[in-house]
């Protein structure tokens, strides 16, 4: 079980990393980065298992993405759900890219709010 303490100390590895990274006075752009990605990870992994237990709030609209997802667990992008009288979009974005910056290695993920017409 994630605590608290496991986030702050997450956070803290990856400011550390951030901050080596800041200082390098090499020629290598991709030094560290496999660790700071490894450290980001780390962080939202904390982040999320903390929030799903209760431990962290979730904002309202965390919330409602998460009653939506719930509620169409296997929605595709651009799949539209009908949720409470509204209409929400399933939208996905680049979380993370490979170091030449080509190919996506996560996905983000989360529901927009279709407006009326």
């Amino acid at each position: 079980m994630a605590t608290l303490e496991d986030l702050e100390e997450a956070r803290r590895d990856l400011a550390r990393w951030n901050e080596r990274f800041d200082n390098y006075s090499g020629n290598n752009p991709n030094k560290y980065q496999a660790d700071i990605r490894t450290a980001r990870q780390r962080v939202r992994d904390l982040e999320d298992d903390l929030k799903a237990a209760g431990t962290l709030p979730r904002s309202a609209q965390e919330q409602l993405e998460s009653e939506l997802d719930s509620a169409f667990p296997n929605a595709k992008s651009k799949e539209v759900g009908e949720y409470r009288g509204r209409k929400y979009l399933r939208r996905f974005w680049p979380l993370e890219r490979s170091n030449s910056g080509k190919t996506v290695t996560q996905w983000g993920k989360g529901w927009e709010l279709m407006e009326d017409e």
